[in-house]
């Protein structure tokens, strides 16, 4: 079990501080129950080629690693939290079997079934689902489960979370504290309750404080910037409300983790469907943002003034920005010399960076304008390979949820 001591704390203040620890997921056998039948459901364009996914994601895990980060995988933390605590057995395995689905009796059973598993079985099944054809064989379900008669072989008993390869969007952390969130999206709900098992309960984590956890309205870690010490931004769009970022804002405000949150509205579509899918920070002054809407991206300003919470704006997000971060202008490195090429390198992730130091980001090394702008502009850009990675629209930071980053 990975509890040494490090010469760190958890938490985190920001998007650029030196990055000392990460959690990632290693792509597995969820990823094998994508077809061409399910994998729009799944929220994933084409079919990953697992085995080469599994290299790529390596590769960039060994690079973390050899910039001092410590890698944390979501699958180890999940097998040793399960080992270690049979409260975290139940909560998966009941945030898993749903008896809407499956019916009392027969959801009773595969509970049951799962409770016995040892914990890398249990592990795998939580992340990689079970199909019909892989529920345990027992007389009473065959005899009286209507369910487990009607429902055809490969269909799914407990859905897989191929997603989960996006470790950015279930929690991030904010301050001392992590925050549990709240997924827009039926095919990546369950999600949220691995991560929470895994800080509730897994040794690493003890002491942890939350930050904010909503089970009503939605926020997605992937529209969530930390700009600087106690200033936020929160993208709203295709999933995360604006419901969501004001419940996000006066909680931040109230534990004293933000001053000021800013609420940036950005298109409702599956190429933007996040805010870090058209603007990360890559240095403490710098982002790197989609050029199409550089100029028209806004955002509305809150803020905290004792206890009472004010809302203006909207007005440019780049103004915006600055002024809350008390810095003159927040530079801009846009994607691309040309709208096309802009476009095809926003899709293929260009503007989703992990900044490992300020100044210094990891970048898919297909988006070559994009690199190259970085570069010009005194951006040092640490290249990994996404021809598979990238099949479920993501890129370095959507993969990384940062456990511990230095303060700036």
């Amino acid at each position: 079990m990975n509890t040494a001591a490090a010469d760190y704390t958890l938490g985190s203040t920001s998007e650029v501080g030196r990055l000392r620890a990460v959690m990632l997921h290693r792509p597995g056998d969820e990823l094998r129950r994508l077809t061409p039948r399910n994998n729009d459901q799944l929220l994933f364009d084409g079919l990953p080629w697992v085995d080469r996914a599994q290299e790529e994601h390596d590769d960039f895990a060994d690079l973390l690693r050899s910039h001092g980060v410590d890698v944390y995988l979501l699958g180890d933390l999940l097998t040793e939290t399960i080992a270690h605590s049979g409260a975290a057995r139940i909560q998966g395995i009941a945030a898993a079997v749903s008896a809407r689905r499956l019916g009392t009796h027969l959801a009773d059973d595969l509970a049951g079934h799962l409770r016995g598993l040892a914990p890398a079985e249990l592990s795998h099944v939580l992340t990689a689902g079970m199909t019909f054809d892989e529920l345990p064989v027992t007389p009473s379900a065959e005899l009286s489960s209507l369910v487990r008669r009607m429902h055809h072989g490969p269909e799914f008993a407990i859905d897989p979370l191929p997603n989960l390869l996006f470790t950015r969007d279930s929690s991030f952390w904010i301050g001392a504290r992590f925050a549990i969130t709240s997924l827009a999206l039926p095919a990546r709900v369950r999600e949220t309750s691995l991560t929470d098992l895994i800080y509730a309960h897994h040794p690493r984590f003890t002491g942890a404080r939350r930050a904010y956890e909503s089970q009503v309205a939605p926020v997605e870690g992937g529209d969530v910037l930390l700009l600087s010490h106690g200033v936020v931004a929160v993208g709203v769009g295709e999933r995360t409300t604006p419901a969501g970022a004001e419940a996000l804002a006066r909680s931040l405000f109230d534990d004293g983790l933000a001053h000021t949150v800013l609420a940036v509205p950005i298109e409702q579509a599956r190429a933007f469907m996040h805010l870090d899918t058209v603007c990360t920070m890559v240095d403490t002054d710098a982002v790197v943002m989609y050029p199409n809407i550089a100029e028209s991206m806004e955002a509305y300003t809150l803020r905290n003034h004792d206890d009472t919470v004010t809302v203006s704006g909207a007005r440019p997000f780049v103004e915006a920005a600055a002024e809350a971060m008390g810095i003159d202008k927040l530079r801009v490195i846009d994607t691309g010399l040309d709208p096309i090429t802009a476009e095809r390198e926003q899709w293929d992730d260009g503007n989703n960076t992990l900044a490992l130091a300020p100044g210094v980001v990891v970048s898919y090394n297909r988006n070559v304008e994009t690199n190259r702008r970085l570069v010009d502009s005194g951006i040092a850009v640490l290249e990994i390979e996404g021809r598979e990675l990238g099949s479920g629209r993501g890129g370095p930071r959507c993969m990384s949820c940062p456990l511990a980053r230095d303060e700036l």
